[in-house]
């Protein structure tokens, strides 16, 4: 009887020789003349067990990790194929503390399914929504999703009924649905892990989106750096599109359908909507000024929905629980579950699926496990490299779009990033102006010259020249930048840097002068 293996062929476990153990499993298998099956599935998001391999046996998927090549003969030798004991045992994969404190949502396939396998996504609830919402009128499927509550997930948090609402009522002959997956933010990795890992929740949602708005053509926008995710994307694409979820009649409906895969150059600018419409056009990725709105006058002049890849991948289960149930997780105005993603100086990094309203300590602490280094956390910077850095005495703040807001912080992508007591704030302050300065796509003049003058001004500082006028300097920059920028690149740049030099003084002051020995 074959046993069935599951080794990731997601990118993060790939960066650790997962093809390397996939083989490694096969020759030993081989070679002992034992029968398995080697299915590649996304990551369970644990990037700290990578090589994660799991083992489907009688009481369930047992897992094993971190594995390397050379540690399969070992496997085999502990009685792997049925669950034995072995140091890099876990017991039950579902079991382990850090996944069975999720609410996996989004997520809830995710490193459980072969990404490919459409009759496996159909098995874990894959199309029920899809299915739910062709039976419902496109209003009722906008007012679902907005009684929903969700917002957008890549960062600003907008509602996405009423972004869906606007282009539903607009009139034109041809609209678009734009899916936003250049994932740029330092630390994030949810886009990715769901095009490699369950690239089919991602279609089902752009088909419902296209079904409730009138549109019949999708994007899917993503950056050159996700190679993996591209090819994933493009294989499940057809697959739907032969299977009849996507073309002229979706799932033999009145309602038709189809996208496709478009490679961005690697633009950070280019995850503002306005650059991301302009790339996909084949012009320069530069910001276009609003009014009008891209929900009105977005792709090609068409009214366009332009959501984040999570905002999309949420709308299946909310179309098959219900918009009430979606709507019960969470706090405030903040609904639904939010993937997180922790990275950084930190010991237990990954992707962690929950409701809004666990704090940060929480995050940091019990989930993430500390620094990796061993040493006291200094900073964390939540939201990408333009997110706000946040000292210990603020991890009472709860994961909450308007908790981070009072606190001058942003959700943004749900990037954590962990920095521990080594860190030295005015470098990351001038590293946020850099990056501002080297991405800004030029065309206004406080992201372009403000983030330029920005790292001139950090640069004084860190050499003792007139420190206090300096940080002056610095503070009124950031200001007119914050309120001047066309996008969030020039505007939410301030945050790291603002929030560096009121949590983080001494980093600002000059150093001692250290006087001669008599």
């Amino acid at each position: 009887m074959s046993v069935t293996i599951f080794v990731p062929r997601d990118s993060a476990a790939l960066a650790v020789g997962a093809n390397r153990v996939a083989a490694a499993i096969e020759r030993e298998a081989a070679a002992r003349g034992l029968d398995v099956a080697i299915v590649r599935n996304g990551s369970r998001g644990m990037l700290w067990l990578e090589v994660l391999v799991e083992v489907r046996t009688e009481a369930g998927r047992i897992a094993y990790g971190p594995v390397a090549p050379a540690d399969v003969p070992g496997l085999f030798d502990a009685g792997f194929l049925n669950g034995g004991v072995h140091p890099l045992g876990h017991g039950e994969t579902k079991e382990i503390p850090f996944l069975k404190g999720q609410t996996r949502l989004t997520f809830s396939r995710c490193g459980v399914t072969d990404p490919l396998s459409l009759d496996d996504y159909r098995h874990y609830q894959g199309l029920k929504g899809l299915e739910k919402a062709i039976a419902l009128s496109p209003a009722d499927i906008v007012s679902q999703v907005t009684n929903s509550g969700l917002r957008g997930r890549g960062g600003a948090g907008f509602p996405t009924g009423i972004k869906w609402k606007t282009v539903a009522d607009a009139k034109a002959e041809q609209k678009y649905i734009v899916c936003n997956a250049d994932e740029g933010d330092s630390g994030t990795f949810a886009d990715r892990m769901i095009m490699e890992g369950d690239p089919f929740v991602l279609i089902e949602g752009m088909v419902i989106a296209g079904i409730a708005t009138g549109a019949t053509k999708g994007y899917v926008y993503t950056r050159s750096e996700y190679p993996h995710a591209i090819t994933i994307m493009n294989e499940a694409i057809t697959i739907a599109r032969n299977a009849g979820v996507l073309g002229a009649s979706v799932l033999g409906s009145t309602y038709a359908f189809d996208m496709e895969v478009r490679e961005g150059a690697g633009a950070y600018v280019c995850g503002e909507e306005t650059s991301l419409l302009n790339s996909l056009e084949g012009k320069r990725g530069i910001v276009r000024a609003k009014p009008p709105l891209p929900a009105l006058q977005g792709l090609f002049g068409k009214p366009t929905v332009v959501n984040n890849v999570m905002s999309l991948a949420s709308i299946p289960v909310i179309m098959d629980q219900g918009a009430q149930f979606y709507r019960d997780f969470g706090v405030g105005r903040s609904h639904g579950t939010i993937p997180i993603q922790i990275a950084g100086n930190i010991k237990h990094g990954g992707l962690y699926e929950t409701a809004f309203g666990l704090t940060l300590g929480q995050l940091i602490d019990d989930i993430g496990g500390g620094t990796v280094s061993g040493r006291p956390v200094k900073a964390v910077q939540v939201g990408g490299p333009l997110g706000a850095y946040f000292p210990r005495e603020l991890f009472d703040t709860v994961f909450d779009y308007e908790a981070f807001a009072a606190r001058d912080g942003l959700i943004g992508h749900a990037g954590i990033v962990v920095f521990d007591d080594t860190a030295d704030m005015l470098k990351q302050a001038r590293f946020a102006m850099e990056f501002c300065a080297i991405e800004s796509c030029g065309k206004c003049t406080p992201c372009r010259i403000g983030s330029t003058r920005g790292v001139e001004t950090a640069d004084r500082i860190a050499k003792g020249i007139e420190p206090e006028k300096n940080r002056e300097l610095l503070t009124d920059l950031c200001n007119t930048m914050k309120f001047g920028s066309l996008c969030a690149l020039g505007g939410f740049t301030p945050y790291p840097v603002l929030s560096a030099m009121k949590h983080f003084p001494a980093d600002f002051a000059p150093a001692p002068l250290v006087e001669a020995a008599e």
